[in-house]
């Protein structure tokens, strides 16, 4: 293996480590402590956090030197340890790496991490650019002399003190690669205000070997941004996001993105053209080791495998689908523009499924089009859905729409059970993401997430014009109608309706929402989509309590308005909630009936008959919806 950093990214995407600071919290270590000086006062413990890392994944690691800066180590009083501090640092991570390299025969690199001074230069501050440029110096030398590799350069905001710290890396060792990282804001605009279009271009003209982005805000905004900065330059790039934007919870800073998140934007950064991978504030071995998983989907050069021809691979194919009106019962009426109305029924947690089938017969007989099954939803462990989905169409003669989730599926595997659904007579999907497993009651389950709903909905429109994952003719093509979900009342509304116009993009067919409880939240959604509209579904709910009400609000992020909350909880008694959850959702599909071209319309604790009580609201029955 490669010793050279830049040699290594031309063979494929390199991950590195996370962050050293929260693992230092979670062990006991105060903040107020100066976790740079536990180079020397605490080395077992900073060899261990760097072999946890190593242990995960992670083919380089940082040394423990972010702050080892004499304007940093001058609060602790340690201005004049900054050669011992550093060149210790570099000796430990030295050491672990090696000793690591050694039992496993693999090559893991050193980074000596530099952070910004902590103060302003000038002209905005009265440190002058020689001091900021002789400190950055002092600490380069010292990570040199403990043996780094690599001389990282991370969290920058101000371009001027960022472009002391090259210069003075450029002096004291010009052989060695140069990382340079900035830190930005959700717009991806550094501190100093500075646009990826600018900061890239200054970058490019200071000579360092590697640009990219760390810390700032969570994977969704960085990656934006770093499809910015791929358009300008063709440098290898660096992206190791925050796990997510931190929230206070008593007194501290907890970042809430899952391992399997992470990893999943991991795949997304180095489809962008992202070579080194890693994580900042709150990413742990948990997550590299998770980011690891997602980055063995690559070919035996390192090249991204897959998903990245998943596109082109579309144009190539000879085979068309035939129109939605071909598809299925359900893309039949679609296509003929008629309000269609789906019923969700959840899978029984045992082998008892006579209550599911029966329920789908007596909507069947109340008029429902279709029976919406999700697959194992909030990660509990529950029947097989696509099971089922057979089940139901063989018993009850009622056509399914089946959930498809990436969760526990490898691409492989999708495919696989993709070809069996189709040839079994399953021809409707709803593509999702999924819940990960730590929301259900395994967990410490393992979740895959190869790709996501996007990709999800490339892989099925592949299957339609008869191409396989990676773009090979497999005979005749799938007919499946494709489903997508989406959130009107999400708080990020500006990236939900960016996945939106990717998801149809990819070659989604129709798309169902989460429940509405503000119409107004649909409308605008609806308004911001149109140009990329295809029939929606929108998701109806009748509550069952006021706990049932707090409950979507606040743990599925659905927007419910405190009228709702209020109206729910004025109900003396829990047969009046339930009429009144009924009566709440019959106003929902009243107003939402001339703006969308269908209804889901759930069934809370399996009570169907509640389904049909809210459809009857708009014409008597089912039927007469349509």
């Amino acid at each position: 293996m490669a010793n050279d950093l830049l040699t290594r990214l031309k063979q494929g995407p390199v991950l590195c480590d996370g962050a050293m600071g929260t693992l230092l919290y979670a062990k006991g270590v105060f903040i107020n402590k100066c976790y740079d000086e536990l180079n020397l006062t605490q080395p077992d413990l900073i060899r261990g956090i760097h072999q946890e890392y190593m242990n995960a994944g992670a083919e380089m690691i940082e040394t423990n030197t972010f702050g080892g800066n004499s304007f940093r180590l001058a609060r602790h009083g340690l201005a004049e340890k900054v050669e011992e501090v550093n060149r210790k640092g570099a000796e430990l991570a030295r050491e672990a790496a090696d000793a690591f390299n050694l039992k496993k025969a693999t090559n893991v690199l050193v980074a000596g991490s530099i952070g910004p001074l902590g103060l302003r230069i000038e002209p905005l501050g009265k440190t002058s650019r020689e001091e900021a440029r002789a400190s950055f110096r002092d600490q380069i030398t010292a990570l040199v002399a403990g043996g780094v590799d690599v001389l990282m350069l991370e969290t920058f905001g101000y371009l001027e003190e960022l472009h002391q710290a090259i210069l003075a890396a450029r002096e004291v060792a010009p052989e060695k690669p140069l990382v340079a990282q900035v830190t930005i804001d959700e717009d991806g605009n550094c501190l100093d205000g500075a646009s990826p279009e600018t900061f890239t271009a200054k970058l490019n003209d200071w000579g360092v070997d590697v640009i990219g982005c760390n810390c700032s805000v969570g994977p969704v905004a960085m990656l934006e941004a770093i499809e910015r900065i791929r358009r300008l330059t063709d440098k290898p790039l660096a992206a190791q996001p925050n796990a997510g934007i931190p929230r206070s919870i008593e007194g501290r800073n907890i970042y809430l993105c899952s391992p399997e998140y992470m990893a999943s934007y991991a795949r997304k950064f180095v489809n962008a053209g992202v070579n080194l991978v890693g994580g900042c504030c709150g990413t742990t071995p948990e997550h590299i080791k998770s980011m690891k998983s997602a980055l063995r989907m690559t070919d035996a050069k390192g090249k991204p495998g897959g998903f990245r021809v998943i596109t082109e691979a579309k144009r190539e194919s000879s085979i068309t689908p035939p129109p939605l009106a071909q598809r299925s019962n359900l893309g039949k009426k679609l296509a003929a523009g008629e309000f269609v109305t789906l019923v969700e029924i959840v899978p029984p947690k045992g082998i008892d499924f006579r209550k599911e089938v029966e329920g789908a017969k007596f909507l069947k007989a109340a008029g429902i089009d279709a029976i919406n099954i999700p697959d194992s939803p909030r990660a509990s462990a529950r029947m097989s859905n696509m099971a089922l989905c057979l089940l139901v169409q063989q018993q009850a003669g009622i056509e399914t729409v089946l959930h498809f989730t990436c969760r526990d599926r490898n691409v492989l595997s999708m495919q696989s059970e993709l070809l069996g659904a189709y040839t079994t007579g399953l021809h409707n999907l709803i593509c999702i993401t999924g819940d990960p497993p730590k929301l259900g009651n395994y967990p410490d389950a393992t979740a895959v997430f190869d790709v996501d709903a996007i990709g999800l909905v490339n892989i099925v429109h592949n299957l339609n014009h008869g191409l396989d994952v990676g773009g090979n003719p497999i005979g005749s093509g799938t007919k499946f109608m494709i489903g997508v979900g989406a959130n009107p009342g999400i708080v990020n509304i500006d990236e939900e309706v960016r996945r939106f116009e990717y998801k149809v993009e990819a070659g989604a067919d129709f798309a169902v929402t989460q429940p509405v409880f503000d119409v107004s939240l649909l409308e605008q959604f609806l308004r911001r989509v149109d140009h990329h509209r295809i029939p929606v579904l929108a998701g109806i709910w009748p509550l069952t309590s006021v706990r049932n009400a707090e409950f979507m609000k606040n743990e599925l992020r659905v927007s419910v308005p405190d009228a709702i909350l209020d109206r729910m909880a004025r109900a003396p008694n829990a047969e009046a909630a339930r009429a009144e959850g009924i009566l709440i959702a019959r106003e929902m599909l009243h107003k939402v009936r001339g703006l969308v071209q269908g209804a889901q319309v759930a069934a809370p604790l399996g009570r169907y008959s509640s389904a049909i009580d809210v459809l009857d609201g708009i014409g008597g029955s089912a039927t007469a919806a349509g």
